[in-house]
């Protein structure tokens, strides 16, 4: 008799016990409640890609802030938080800051036998949206009009179902934080007009970009807020929100690390 199976006979030993009806079963047959196998953490590897670098920052916040900058904060915060939960296999990759390519993120991911690529970065909007204002002596730019996350991934990708079914849990995770998704990626424009796979989670397809087509495990592409949206931007540098986006990542991968493999 197998771990699960006799856990289960247990179970129905203790109902039979408590005298709860229909707690009965045949000697030959299985109780019907469903035991789903615990996550080995220390075993699921999870690559952890702050996007960009110092020489290609990204996007700039309403404030002047690169989003290099936002991105290496938070992954820091998610990479303790993982080790936290006993995912002790987590890693960042570039630890080192170099300058480094999409093509070679994904090398160290595959070279470091990762189950899962989670990119983080966050978001600005078309051109088009943007207005201009005065922030200490500067003239930047911002938009006010779209905030929330994004999830990206690859309709090319090796792991195309897997991808999407961990952005699935991860949009649900988010949405429990009180988190909620921006549309603006959908948006009928040049430059956006991505498919959108998912309204209420978020959930994008984009195939131009190598860390979402090429890695061999399911990879994600987080896009943690609109740094340009000057009220998000504010709710982004704040610890109890960045907090927030961490739990629901955890949450989405400890629940991908327990799933069935064919999920």
């Amino acid at each position: 008799m197998g771990l699960a199976t006799s856990i289960r006979w247990a179970i129905s030993l203790a109902l039979l016990a408590a005298g709860i009806p229909g707690a009965s079963w045949a000697v030959d047959d299985e109780p019907s409640i469903e035991i789903q196998d615990a996550c080995d953490a220390a075993d699921y590897v999870i690559a952890v890609d702050a996007g960009h670098t110092r020489e290609d920052p990204g996007a700039t916040s309403a404030r002047g802030e690169a989003e290099y900058s936002f991105n290496r904060r938070i992954a820091y915060e998610l990479l303790d938080a993982l080790h936290a939960a006993g995912f002790s296999g987590a890693f960042l990759i570039n630890e080192d800051e170099d300058e480094i390519s999409l093509k070679k993120r994904v090398r160290e991911a595959d070279k470091r036998r990762a189950d899962l690529l989670l990119s983080l970065h966050h978001d600005s909007v078309h051109p088009a949206y943007l207005e201009t204002w005065e922030f200490a002596g500067q003239t930047l730019k911002y938009c006010d009009r779209y905030r929330g996350y994004s999830l990206l991934v690859s309709g090319e990708g090796r792991e195309f179902e897997a991808s999407l079914a961990f952005a699935e849990r991860l949009g649900t995770a988010l949405n429990a934080e009180e988190l909620w998704p921006t549309l603006h990626h959908a948006e009928p424009i040049e430059g956006e007009n991505k498919p959108l796979l998912d309204k209420e989670r978020g959930i994008y397809q984009f195939d131009d970009l190598a860390v979402l087509r090429r890695p061999r495990m399911p990879s994600v592409i987080l896009e943690c807020g609109v740094i340009v949206h000057r009220q998000e931007e504010t709710a982004l540098d704040r610890p109890t929100h960045r907090a927030a986006i961490v739990r629901a990542v955890v949450a989405a991968i400890e629940q991908t690390c327990a799933a069935p493999a064919a999920d």
